[in-house]
């Protein structure tokens, strides 16, 4: 019980600090390319949490890890591929719509993360968690129509829902190596995901930036990837994808206030409808139990 009260606080954690990745995102994404901020977020987490691990190494702290293995190479190299074009997405996303609609629509991540659980690695589902999950679709759904008297999708929103089903097969790899040294982890996904997304960025032309800027986003890559990443991974031991994923929703709400006050944005009424909507499908999933059938 000690365990999973624990588990469920670092999900909480890994939510708080993720919230911060869209409006400071939106605002960087000003000075800075999509793709180069999307190499720069991972950087910052692989290279904080490998400091991190240098120093643990250096003064003898830190619990004793399992290091991943050949058996866990395809997990990994997936994890790896799908975040390189998740961040991408969300990214050119976030130039399109406005940052609150795309924090919100973040907890599509939800419903990804729960069918892939489902159907891929069967992993059980409740009655309660289906709900959460039908009205978190709903909710993304309304989101992501731009004008609805002429039902006009908004690209932004879709592009956002491409990095929500990214993500949702890439918590799953995750899930399955979740047992193994999570710093390994975050280091590997960083610098794996940053460098084949800095290569994209270097393609694409996008290798022009401030440096002050380029810091700024090292730095939010490090806590809103990196911390994030690692307190997550903890969680899914004890809890599961699927739960985990439940838990972390509370981000898009958290980063959906930031956007607001930051952005002073005036959102219209289906926004309201599609929070509130929102809200109770996240309740649902927070309060899932999977011994519920």
């Amino acid at each position: 019980m000690t365990s999973q009260k624990t588990a469920i606080f670092w999900a909480i954690l890994a939510a708080g600090l993720y919230a911060l990745n869209a409006p400071v995102s939106k605002l960087l994404l000003e000075e800075v390319p999509p793709t180069m901020m999307a190499a720069l977020l991972y950087l910052g987490a692989g290279m904080g949490l490998a400091v991190v691990r240098l120093v643990q190494r250096m003064t003898g702290k830190g619990k004793k890890e399992a290091p991943l293995t050949k058996k866990d190479m395809p997990y990994t190299v997936g994890m790896v591929v799908l975040d390189i074009a998740a961040p991408i997405f969300l990214m050119v996303g976030l130039t399109m719509t406005t940052a609150a609609n795309a924090s919100l629509l973040n907890n599509f991540e939800i419903v990804a993360t729960a069918v892939i659980a489902l159907f891929i690695f069967r992993e059980a589902i409740s009655r309660r968690l289906w709900l959460a999950i039908v009205l978190v679709t709903i909710s993304s759904a309304i989101l992501s129509v731009e004008d609805v008297t002429s039902f006009t999708f908004s690209y932004g929103s879709i592009f956002v829902l491409l990095a929500c089903v990214c993500w949702g097969l890439e918590n799953n790899c995750t899930r399955m190596i979740s047992h193994k040294d999570p710093l390994e982890i975050v280091v590997i996904k960083g610098f794996g995901s940053g460098l084949g997304s800095l290569v994209l960025a270097f393609c694409l032309g996008e290798s022009a930036l401030p440096l002050v800027y380029g810091v700024c986003t090292l730095l939010l890559g490090f806590v809103a990837y990196g911390l994030s990443i690692f307190f997550y991974i903890y969680a899914q031991r004890y809890l599961g994808a699927a739960k985990t994923s439940a838990y972390y929703a509370l981000a898009p709400f958290m980063a959906t206030a930031l956007s607001l006050v930051i952005f002073r944005e005036k959102p219209s009424i289906s926004f309201f409808i599609a929070l509130l909507i929102m809200a109770v499908g996240t309740y649902f999933a927070s309060t899932d139990n999977a011994a519920e059938k």
